[in-house]
């Protein structure tokens, strides 16, 4: 498959990213030191899974470091409900650093309520299953966890604290699921350069060379370290192929997606959160299926959208409807889907060919067909 993207616009170009990215093992033992740096009243949102395990940790962090730190647990769906306890009690705090502990949706979620309360941003990242942490962009969701809308943040954070040896821990699904997201990079920039659409930085210019050398890189890491991290990672283990993986799903997924922009394949993942039967899969999983969806939709040769599936079953995530409980749903209800996608302003109208709901759907079950067939070859 060739890795060739191309179009740089005379017009400029805007590259964006975080402050600061950190990762080590051991790295939640030093949370306290680097919030010091940012300041001396910190705020930290902290998922409940990782409270269950690593509070202890975490609070000797900050006794150690003789700072005093206001602990809160994340309520589980960055909501509008949600967002909104989490500043008020930011608020109440007079914290001036805000830092969220745990998976994408806590991140977004402290992400949002330190802009509203002028605060600096920590992303402390406890899996690898997404991209958002390096991100000035939060996901809203509805409490059922329907998708809303991607909200652009005026700022990236100040810091990225990744500890490798606690990811490296968690449930190898996790760092699949961040493989999944980190796949549709690639190949969602070189949608956008066809369709010289504007990448996510301010003020919304195209795509830097620094972005597309990054977003080409990540797959280049992807290919060569995928299997090898997940194999590690099922037993635990931190290797070379982890580390690399850690970073290429936080950090060059991050940088590549907001630096490129994103298309079809978030756009399909969002329509399929209409569909109950999904709930039960992560993100990541969700946007590999639509990066095979984009490609087809797309009209790429079927050997490079054969290699993507490859990658995708060697490593765990799906490749076809059944893959995502999806196996009894009707034409129409992937209608559904291809509408919801499609909504107004929906980034899948990024794409460079003609859409529709019936083209989008058409896409899907085509796509489904054919990796069908691979599947049972």
């Amino acid at each position: 498959m060739t890795t060739a993207i191309g179009w740089q616009s005379a017009e400029g170009r805007a590259y964006g990213g975080p402050g600061r990215y950190v990762q080590r093992a051991g790295e939640i033992d030093r949370l306290a030191e680097h919030l010091r740096d940012l300041g001396p009243r910190p705020f930290l949102l902290v998922d409940r899974i990782v409270a269950e395990h690593h509070d202890a940790a975490i609070r000797r962090s900050f006794v150690e470091a003789g700072v005093e730190a206001r602990i809160e647990l994340f309520g589980g769906e960055c909501c509008t409900e949600e967002i909104d306890r989490v500043a008020a009690l930011v608020a109440e705090a007079g914290a001036d650093v805000v830092a969220g502990v745990g998976g994408g949706k806590t991140a977004d979620t402290a992400k949002v309520a330190a802009v509203r309360n002028g605060a600096r941003i920590a992303v402390v990242p406890t899996i690898a299953s997404t991209d958002a942490p390096c991100s000035a962009i939060a996901v809203r969701y509805s409490t059922e966890g329907v998708m809303q809308e991607a909200i652009s943040l005026p700022r990236n954070p100040d810091i990225v604290i990744v500890d490798s040896a606690l990811v490296a821990k968690a449930p190898a699904r996790f760092l699949v699921a961040g493989m999944g997201d980190a796949l549709s990079t690639y190949f969602e920039a070189r949608s956008n350069l066809e369709s010289r659409s504007p990448n996510f930085i301010r003020p919304y210019l195209p795509a830097p060379l620094a972005g597309i050398a990054i977003a080409r890189t990540c797959h280049e890491v992807l290919m060569r370290d995928g299997l090898a991290a997940k194999l590690a990672a099922e037993r635990g283990l931190l290797t070379p192929a982890v580390e690399n993986i850690i970073e290429a799903n936080t950090l060059l997924s991050g940088l590549g997606f907001e630096n490129c922009g994103v298309s079809g394949a978030h756009g399909i993942h969002d329509g399929l959160t209409v569909l109950p039967e999904t709930r039960r899969f992560f993100h990541g999983e969700k946007v590999a299926f639509g990066t095979l969806c984009l490609l087809m939709l797309e009209g790429r040769p079927l050997a490079e959208i054969e290699e993507v599936a490859g990658f995708c079953r060697a490593v765990g995530l799906p490749t076809t409807l059944a893959d995502l409980g999806l196996d009894q749903t009707t034409p129409d209800d992937i209608l559904r889907v291809a509408e919801a996608a499609l909504k107004p302003g929906a980034i899948i109208c990024r794409v460079a060919t003609p859409l529709s709901p019936t083209i989008v759907r058409d896409a899907i079950l085509a796509l489904d067909a054919y990796t069908s067939r691979l599947q049972a070859a």
